[in-house]
């Protein structure tokens, strides 16, 4: 650490990795929650010497050298203090406390190294639930009961779903998805042995299903009921956790969604069903290149795997244990979302480099893997960067979102086709549309502002006898036009209106 890197550190620090402190001839008491806080977040620098003012906006102004008088006592003294019982552990070296001298000043500056996952919590006064802090954009900040405890469960080295569960068996599994599951995995394990045993065994050689030798407590796992339980007993034993997936796509009018699954009695709310039914929804009309294979079209893409491994990934990464957490799947016109409880075991620049993989549900991971899903020994995040890499839709976006307990992987799409591009479009698209959609041009034609309920209750009203056109069916019309360019919607989604960029054959 020179004088460059202090200056460096000052202009492109971000309050949530760099903490400045007025400091004279002792440390600063505050060093310590500071110290917690930066173990148990993303690490950080912690510059004694240095006064910053909050208020100050431009980056320049914002931070004063002050400098320490006695900077040998300092660093002693902290030193002491991090080998006594103020701490829990001590995670530096001493390459880890340096002083730097600044145009004549002396700064002391620490490196607070990101604590590994079997470590946290790091915390204060031998009290886990009262010394144990965390790091936002505004400073440090005191963990509750609950956040503690979810730092306990990942330090698990067997991971949170491996828990059995007393009093759930095999009644409060639903056999239609453990059946539609034991197909897929006959499909992907040919020959294998666990495809001739009953789904009890079935259930215990997946880690679904587990008995205690010792205690003689057997029961569901939590990866059990979770992946393939009934929804009445996944709610009543899990009412603290939700699955959701929204479309947020072509919008129209005073619509707040296109498309939505969530807890409405319709399905069993397991997370097998979710994936199965939501994955398609997420990768039906992303972009599928012509290919070939010898003689056959390969419609699979790196795209489609990737969107594949983000989902896998935001379920076996679920804390599933957190109060109020959601795992939330979102489609926008512009991107895909996954959202998932729980923080980043590990650092977000080791989740890029790959290589090593700690999922909080090891068991469903497994599962999941056995039927295709699912990269192995951490190299699924590097291939989802790769994969989007070979297009133009923009860079993948991991963080965490630590004020939520929640991280959140943003895939951006392509926005759609240009006006320059409409108009060399060529001719024979147009016919191939079906009569549905000459009669939708037809109808935007005649009123602009039209809305996929008004046409779909038209059309239903031309067709007596007929079944009804439903929204959602025009909403997908509405989509493909948009996409072939024949069709493109100008202004907001509640004051816009429709404008077809290409005649079209009545």
């Amino acid at each position: 650490m020179n004088k460059q890197d202090i200056l460096k550190l000052l202009t492109n620090g971000e309050h949530v990795t760099l903490e400045c402190k007025r400091a004279k001839a002792e440390v600063p008491k505050s060093v310590w929650e500071t110290y917690s806080a930066f173990a148990n977040t993303m690490g950080g620098y912690i510059l004694l010497g240095i006064v910053e003012d909050r208020n100050e906006k431009d980056a320049q102004k914002r931070f004063h050298l002050a400098g320490v008088d006695d900077a040998n006592k300092i660093v002693k003294d902290f030193w002491n203090t991090l080998h006594s019982d103020k701490v829990n552990e001590n995670l530096l070296t001493e390459d880890d406390v340096e002083t730097v001298n600044v145009d004549g000043m002396q700064i002391v500056c620490i490196h607070v190294p990101q604590a590994d996952w079997q470590l946290k919590p790091i915390y204060l006064n031998e009290n886990v639930y009262k010394g144990t802090y965390r790091r936002n954009h505004e400073g440090d900040f005191r963990c509750s009961e609950r956040q503690v405890r979810a730092m306990i469960r990942d330090s698990f080295e067997d991971g949170n779903d491996g828990i059995i569960l007393e009093h759930y068996g095999m009644d409060d599994i639903d056999l239609d998805t453990l059946h539609r599951y034991r197909t897929l995995f006959r499909f992907w394990n040919d020959g294998h042995v666990w495809n001739e045993v009953d789904d009890k065994s079935f259930l215990r050689n997946l880690g679904g299903y587990l008995v205690d030798r010792e205690s003689g407590r057997e029961g569901l796992s939590v990866a059990g009921l979770m992946m393939f339980g009934k929804g009445l007993p996944v709610r009543e034993r899990f009412d603290n956790f939700r699955m959701d997936y929204i479309n947020f796509c072509n919008l129209i009018g005073e619509e707040r969604y296109s498309d939505r699954l969530t807890y409405d009695g319709r399905w069993e709310n397991n997370l097998y069903q979710f994936f199965s039914i939501v994955l398609p929804k997420m990768t039906f009309d992303l972009p599928r290149p012509f290919r070939m294979e010898g003689l056959q079209r390969v419609d699979d893409t790196p795209q489609h795997k990737a969107v594949r491994e983000a989902f896998t990934n935001a379920i076996i990464h679920a804390d599933l244990m957190m109060d109020a957490g959601v795992l939330r799947i979102e489609k926008h016109d512009d991107c895909l979302c996954f959202r998932n409880p729980g923080l980043l075991k590990l650092p977000i620049e080791q989740i890029y480099q790959g290589g090593i993989s700690k999922a909080r549900n090891p068991r469903i991971q497994n599962m999941l893997r056995m039927i295709g899903y699912g990269e192995n020994v951490g190299s699924g995040f590097p291939m989802i960067v790769n994969a989007w890499e070979e297009t133009t839709w923009g860079k993948p976006k991991l963080s965490n979102k630590i004020e939520v307990d929640e991280v959140e992987l943003v895939l951006p799409l392509p926005t759609g086709v240009t006006k320059d591009v409409v108009k060399d479009v060529a001719k024979d698209v147009v016919k191939e549309l079906t009569e549905r959609q000459k009669f939708i041009l037809a109808l935007i034609s005649q009123n602009p502002s039209s809305s996929a309920k008004s046409i779909s209750e038209t059309i239903s009203e031309m067709s007596p006898g007929k079944l009804p056109i439903t929204d959602r069916t025009i909403q997908r019309d509405l989509a493909e036009l948009q996409l072939i360019g024949i069709l493109t919607r100008e202004g907001g989604r509640k004051s816009g209106k429709w404008v077809i960029l290409k005649p079209f054959e009545k």
